[in-house]
């Protein structure tokens, strides 16, 4: 993984978006702020991308994902699926909150693997994208017959805070239709992770469109030397289905969406974040989140 690039900020327009939900943004501050050296708040979330379509259009879903992300105040979030504009949107309802992500094809402003950072925390060293194909440096290559381009991207992060550590965040959104695309997916992002600096935690997130123990995926990503936050964790709510698709929520259901660790990391807990406000969800998928502590 060499040459990566400088870092770029997609800076969101500061405009205050009228709603009826709403947090204290004093709040996150004061959440963020109570959090140790090396306590890290990490949240993998498909936002479904923003679309007029009714029902569940962005102009509804907004309100509801800005409650729930200003209540989680999560440190790092990997999103999937956000387009340019709706990731826009998320950054301007959020205080201090960059991100980093390109479209996964060239020259457009498609979905992409976004990862936000709140800035009073975190500052980025370095990043990269890779697209899952066989020409993983090529924008937009689709080699391994998945119906879109399918890409990582990676973030180099260093804590703010005193001699705070360094770690790593990768990002993916693997292929829904192909198990072929997949696999061969895990096995490029386990390659990768196996090329970067190993005295440094790693955190994977990620909509995988596969069960968690259910899937040759599974063992594969593992297979890189990480552990399963949601079964590593000390402690873990109630689990259900991460995709619902605005259908009623499915106690112990299939966990599709998954935060990854590295050695090095511990897992305090994790859960499902099931928020939505007057019937209405931010997205068709749940988000899932991890309290984690890096050595």
């Amino acid at each position: 993984m060499s040459n990566a690039k400088r870092v770029t900020r997609r800076v969101g327009l500061r405009v205050a978006v009228a709603g009826a939900l709403t947090v204290p943004l004093s709040s996150m501050a004061s959440v963020s702020a109570a959090r140790p050296r090396g306590h890290l708040e990490v949240m993998t979330f498909n936002l479904r991308y923003a679309s007029t379509a009714e029902p569940n259009s962005w102009a509804d879903r907004r309100p509801v994902m800005r409650s729930l992300l200003r209540r989680a105040a999560p440190d790092v979030i990997g999103t999937q699926e956000g387009r340019y504009e709706q990731l826009r949107d998320i950054q301007s309802d959020l205080e201090h909150y960059e991100w980093i992500g390109t479209g996964r094809k060239r020259g457009s402003h498609d979905e992409s693997m976004a990862v936000f950072y709140d800035t009073r925390r975190l500052a980025p060293v370095e990043y990269e994208h890779f697209w899952l194909s066989d020409t993983p440096e090529l924008i937009g290559s689709n080699t391994w017959g998945g119906e879109f381009p399918r890409m990582v991207t990676w973030v180099r992060f260093r804590e703010l805070r005193g001699d705070g550590p360094e770690f790593y965040v990768l990002n993916t959104h693997l292929d829904n239709r192909s198990q072929y695309a997949r696999v061969r997916g895990a096995s490029l992002i386990a390659q990768r992770i196996g090329g970067l600096d190993r005295s440094l935690p790693v955190v994977v997130t990620g909509d995988f469109n596969a069960v968690a123990h259910e899937n040759p995926v599974y063992g594969t990503v593992l297979g890189a030397g990480l552990a399963d936050a949601w079964d590593a964790a000390a402690e873990r709510g109630p689990l259900y289905g991460t995709f619902h698709g605005y259908k009623p929520l499915t106690r112990d259901g299939d966990r599709i969406d998954w935060i990854l660790v590295g050695s090095g990391v511990s897992v305090r807990h994790a859960s499902v974040d099931t928020f939505s406000a007057n019937g209405q969800f931010p997205s068709d998928h749940l988000p899932v989140r991890a309290s984690l502590e890096l050595e």
